[in-house]
């Protein structure tokens, strides 16, 4: 049921046409133990979604049509996926990126070449909802916690979680239909400190472990976000 809700939702706004300018965000499901909220203060997160929308301003103002650039900041963490003309403009949008207040670290994923079709961005939607409903019925992951960005059939997942949570998520985003390739952009924290994180009732609830495996031989990329100075 919880896959089912997930695909229609996306399958709408594929279907009304939404472009991936703007990430798509889809409430958590609270469903037994392995239910978590987000693991951002709500400075953090508050920050983030200014960071958005500065960032979106900014692309908006500098190049109008000209690029084709998506924004997604997690604990101030910038991640930059689209495509624009050339390396000029790549660099130019990393650089108008790092300068906006409270972001710590930018990774640029521009691609470069022509913007990507609306129907190449509807398959990324639901790429992106695929994975998600698939965290959901998987029992050993937290599915709120990450943000799942997809683009050109690459998916970008984000947030603060341990190796052993960003490995069964890599693996479960590397198992879904339609995926190329899979990047990891983590804030990594130790098993402690998600200890400390996690409500009391998750934490007393009976861990469910699942072995990663290598899967298929998708390839999965871990990158190391570039700090940039706080303006």
């Amino acid at each position: 049921m919880k896959k089912q809700t997930y695909l229609s939702i996306f399958a709408l706004v594929a279907a009304l046409g939404l472009s991936a300018c703007a990430p798509v965000i889809v409430g958590g499901f609270v469903g037994g133990a392995m239910s978590a909220s987000d693991r951002r203060t709500s400075g953090a997160q508050v920050e983030d979604e200014g960071i958005e929308l500065r960032g979106s301003s900014a692309m908006r103002e500098n190049f109008g049509e000209k690029v084709h650039v998506n924004i997604t900041s997690y604990n101030r963490q910038v991640l930059i996926t689209g495509e624009v003309p050339s390396d000029k403009e790549r660099a130019q949008v990393e650089q108008l990126v790092s300068k906006i207040p409270n972001v710590r670290a930018v990774v640029n994923e521009l691609g470069i070449g022509p913007a990507s079709s609306l129907s190449d961005r509807s398959n990324d939607v639901l790429i992106t909802a695929r994975i998600k409903a698939a965290m959901v019925d998987s029992e050993d992951v937290f599915a709120t916690v990450y943000k799942v960005v997809t683009e050109r059939n690459t998916v970008y997942l984000m947030g603060r979680v341990t190796q052993r949570e960003g490995a069964r998520a890599t693996e479960v985003a590397r198992g879904v239909s339609g995926v190329k390739r899979v990047v990891r952009v983590f804030e990594y924290i130790s098993e402690e400190e998600l200890k400390e994180l996690l409500p009391k009732k998750v934490q007393d609830a009976p861990a469910k472990r699942t072995p990663v495996t290598s899967g298929d031989g998708q390839p999965i990329t871990s990158v190391q976000p570039v700090a940039t100075p706080v303006k």
